[in-house]
């Protein structure tokens, strides 16, 4: 398949790789636009959002920040703040900045929204206490400290916060001078909106149909959570540091030791700040980002030295994401991304009629509900799902359902994902269990 073409099919303007290879940044490609209406083509230089990428970035300069002695990494936040209120889950265990990185703190709100250009835009204390013009909810403390994972970018500004108080500095000037300007990441801002000098270098974000995002993109004031502007050959200077600093070889943030406690599992597949590999499996740090019209992966070989960047412009860049991944993959032999091979079976015809419906995950917006069809004799489905709390996908035009038993299937186009649909004792199909992986989340049949 061509790159060009699966752009075009995912309504992707623009997509900019680097691959790096032992210390080095071996290639980096940059394939279609930054700017729909202008045509300003992608470059390697050109600034896209990085998400979530955020936050494995800014846990380096907490880190740094620990290792300084200014932060504490297992003691309780609210020994340096006051901004988290204490309640029953916090009696014993307490939240801290070890846990907020590896996200068991306990902590609330998955994620942030942003802001359009024109409105107003909550300060740090404003976006921790839900309070306007903030538009999410207060981060608050729902699980004891240390019992469970869940993703928390909540989380994340506790610790944004307290990196501000203890040295007295904006967030921006604090994380340049702690990471980005030591690592020579000369292309990277946390800077929140963007300044308008940087503008014309920065790609503009689309949706899941290629419509514009307002203005170009959002202003995310949750700068350590979602707020970093980076090119990806910057983030992989970023990602060959950490590689450096935990073989010992270099020591621009970090020393070799708070490296390997970076890169040490703390909970689940965590460690700190960075997601890691499953048990068994080759060592690797890595991390998505998705902000509204952007979505981008880091993917790093801890000892191998090897990794790559992608960073696009188009919420269905994760689907692409993978293709790349995959291609990747096969060219360097790596152990992780290569295809699955499944194998199909024959199913009658007159079964598939069962399957018809619209599948709904009951989620708080109301948005992920599964549609199934059948079109010359072949099951479709389309909808949007999450799978466990961090990933959310679109299929956005129908795709078929491929079988691999009675009742599961996959798709050429959702990865690892498959769909589970189970019946009743009466022999009806009443649910849709989508899984990846370890995690699972169940649709009910809501209609025929």
């Amino acid at each position: 398949m061509k790159l060009a073409d699966r752009m075009q099919y995912y309504r992707l303007p623009g997509v900019s790789i680097a691959f790096f290879d032992h210390g080095q940044i071996v290639w980096s490609q940059s394939y279609g636009v930054a700017d729909k209406q202008t045509g300003r083509p992608v470059t390697p230089e050109t600034l896209f959002q990085a998400g979530s990428i955020s936050k494995p970035i800014a846990s380096l300069g907490a880190l740094t920040l620990v290792e300084s002695g200014r932060l504490k990494l297992d003691e309780n936040v609210n020994d340096e703040l006051t901004s988290l209120p204490e309640n029953e889950f916090t009696a014993d265990q307490k939240v801290t900045l070890r846990r907020i990185l590896s996200h068991n703190g306990g902590v609330s709100v998955h994620g942030f929204a942003g802001y359009e250009l024109t409105q107003p835009v909550p300060s740090v204390v404003q976006i921790l206490d839900g309070a306007k013009p903030a538009n999410s909810p207060p981060v608050r403390v729902e699980a004891v400290p240390g019992s469970v994972w869940s993703y928390s970018g909540g989380g994340i500004m506790i610790m944004q916060l307290m990196m501000m108080e203890a040295t007295g500095k904006s967030f921006p000037a604090l994380m340049h001078d702690l990471v980005l300007s030591p690592i020579g990441m000369s292309h990277s801002t946390y800077e929140e909106p963007l300044p308008l000098s940087l503008r014309s270098d920065a790609a503009h974000g689309y949706g899941p149909n290629g419509d514009p995002v307002p203005g170009g993109f959002h202003v995310y004031p949750e700068m350590a959570a979602a707020g970093l502007w980076a090119t990806p050959s910057d983030l992989a200077l970023a990602a060959i540091e950490v590689q450096n600093e935990y073989a010992g070889t270099s020591h621009k943030v970090l020393s070799q030791a708070l490296a390997k406690e970076m890169l040490t599992h703390q909970k689940d597949n965590w460690g700190l700040g960075f997601e890691l590999e499953k048990p068994g499996a080759t060592p690797r740090f890595d991390h998505f980002g998705v902000n509204d019209g952007f979505v981008s992966v880091v993917e790093a070989y801890r000892d191998k030295g090897q990794g790559i960047v992608i960073m696009t412009n188009g919420q269905q860049g994760e689907k692409l994401i993978t293709e790349i991944l995959r291609a990747v993959a096969h060219e360097y032999a790596w152990p992780d991304f290569q295809p699955a091979q499944r194998a199909l079976i024959k199913l009658d015809p007159a079964s598939l009629k069962n399957l018809v419906g619209t599948y709904d995950q009951t989620d708080p917006d109301g948005q992920d509900k599964l549609t199934i069809t059948i079109r010359n004799g072949h099951p479709y489905i389309a909808g949007s799902y999450s799978v466990g709390t961090t990933y959310h996908f679109t299929i956005s035009e129908p795709v078929e359902l491929l079988p691999e038993t009675q009742q599961q299937y996959f798709t050429l186009l959702t990865g690892d994902t498959s769909f589970r649909f189970e019946k009743t004792d009466q022999g009806t199909v009443e649910r849709c269990i989508v899984v990846s992986g370890a995690n699972q989340r169940e649709a009910r049949k809501i209609n025929h």
